[in-house]
Formats: structure tokens, sequence, C-alpha cells
């Protein structure tokens, strides 16, 4: 059996492609190697998705992966090893298998960057977290600090918060880049914020029970006690099975307005492609874009322009 068009990645992007694929009539595919509704459903509120006041993100992915099915979209939990795209016929392979399409939507969205520093990865999961929501409530009674100074890392202050004792905003600049609603709420918060300030070092010995914090401009180092890290400094495009697609010098997957990669019949939505800003919303739209860029390249490529 040959698919009409796989997605691959289960985040909004990908879910929504797949509703819309599928709704379309094609033989349409889901790949996704970890839970359903990746990052998105992380996020314990979301208050910008057009038309819903609030809603948690494991509950609004949870209703995109139930449409999508509704319309016959199949799901396939696999950890993709390879890609073939290069061909009129696209092919997948897993670890024991491999399937074939006829085309392609790339919606493996991105990763957590991670700081660097030694030790990182041994107090990962005792004390280093990367994902506020998953893991705030360990911290109840603590004191944390958010190392970013974006939406993100606001919105991890703000909601850690509800646990923690203290929390420490640590950002390397004079003013964040958050949005102005964000900063805002911050200021009213009672989350303490450490300007021009860098993380230098990990402290601990099972876990984390100190950081070095380096102020850039006077190169004065601080310790501060905490019993919790939540890292969120940005992301890292998970394009590492994308070698023959045009990638920038990011590794972000470059597309057109249509969602069209540098290959014919691959496309790619959400986190994964270059574009300015990376929101639920705006990935929900790629995938839209490109399941229908997806039928009209399958039905004529002449048909397309």
């Amino acid at each position: 059996m040959v698919y009409d068009v796989v997605i691959l990645g289960g985040g909004p992007a990908g879910l929504t492609a797949g509703i819309y694929a599928a709704r379309a009539g094609l033989l349409c595919a889901v790949v996704e190697k970890k839970g359903i509704g990746g990052q998105a459903s992380l996020t314990s509120e979301i208050e910008n998705y057009p038309g819903i006041e609030t809603v948690s993100g494991f509950d609004l992915t949870m209703k995109m992966q139930a449409q999508a099915e509704r319309f016959g979209a199949e799901f396939i939990y696999e950890d993709v090893i390879k890609l073939e795209l290069d061909s009129k016929t696209k092919r997948i392979y897993f670890a024991e298998s491999a399937i074939e399409s006829r085309s392609v939507i790339l919606c493996m969205g991105a990763g957590h960057r991670k700081l660097g520093l030694p030790r990182e990865d041994e107090l990962t999961g005792r004390g280093i977290s990367y994902c506020a929501t998953c893991d705030g409530a360990f911290f109840r009674g603590k004191t944390v600090a958010v190392a970013g100074g974006g939406n993100t890392a606001v919105m991890d202050a703000l909601y850690l918060e509800r646990f923690a004792s203290e929390v420490f905003l640590i950002h390397r600049r004079k003013e964040l880049r958050a949005t102005p609603i964000l900063q805002a709420r911050l200021k009213d918060s009672s989350v303490k914020v450490l300007w021009d300030s860098v993380l230098s070092g990990l402290n601990g010995k099972e876990k984390l029970e100190s950081l070095k914090v380096k102020n850039v401009k006077t190169e004065a180092e601080d310790t501060l006690e905490v019993s919790g890290l939540f890292v969120a400094i940005g992301q890292l495009p998970a394009s590492e099975l994308c070698d023959e697609v045009k990638v920038d010098s990011s590794g972000y997957i470059v597309t057109d307005e249509d969602m069209a990669t540098s290959l014919d019949g691959v496309y790619a939505a959400g986190d994964i492609r270059q574009k300015g800003l990376r929101q639920i919303i705006t990935a929900c739209s790629d995938g839209a874009i490109a399941a229908e860029s997806a039928s009209c390249y399958l039905a004529s490529n002449a048909e397309c322009k």
C-alpha cells in the first residue's frame, strides 16, 4: 500500500494537516514517535487560540486528534530512522519496517535548546527541567529559577509561582523579548528578575543544589541556591533526518508560502520550518496549507499552478 500523504509529527501542525488531508479524501497517515500533541500538549493554559477563551494544550490537541481520526486519518506510533524523499515515491523507514507515500509533510517541530553547561545532562530530571507544566508541582514550597527571556520563560516563571516559594528569572539582557502583556504580568508578580545575567555553573551532588550566576557586564559571579532550574532559552528544529531538503543556517526547513520545500511532493509545516512566529495558531495554519498543497500536487502538478 502506498499512502497519498504521510505526515511526520503529531503536534498541532501535523494534526491539522491530518484533518485537512483526510477530509479531502486522501489516504493519510500521521506518524508520531512520542505522545500526540507535541510541546503544545504540555502547555497548561492557552489563552490566545481564536474562539476559545482558555484551554489546556492537552485537551486542545486531543480534540484535534479525534477530529483527524473521525475523517479517516491513520495514526502510526513509530520512531522514524531514515527518510528517502528525492523520488516520486517517498519512503519512510522505521526500525523494523518502512512505508511509502506519494507525498510527505514534515511536521517534526523543534526541541528544547540546552544550556551547554557541564553536568546539565546528569542533573536533568534531578532538578533541571525543560517543562514547567510537567514538573512544576514537584517543587512546591521550594526555590526555583527559570533561564530565558522570551514568552515561554516568562509564562514558566508565572506558572511556577503557583507552587514555588520563590521564583527567579535569569536573563542575559536588560530587557525581555516577551510580549508586553506577559511583561506586565511579570511586573505585577513576585518573580525576581536577575538582569544581565547568565548561568555559568551547576552545583549539586546527586541533585541540583545551586547555580553559578554571572553578570555579563561586571563579570561578578554569585551562587544562587535553588532546588529547581527550568530552561527556556529557545528551540532547535528536529530536522536532522531532512538532509535532502534545503534548510537555513539554523537547520530550519526553507519553504515557500504554500509550505513547499526544495523537493517535489515534500512540504513542511509548524516549528520545523523557517518562519517568524511560532505559535499553535500559526502551526495549524501551516498544516492546513501544506495539506491543501499536497492534495493539489497529487491531483495534477499543472492544476496546482
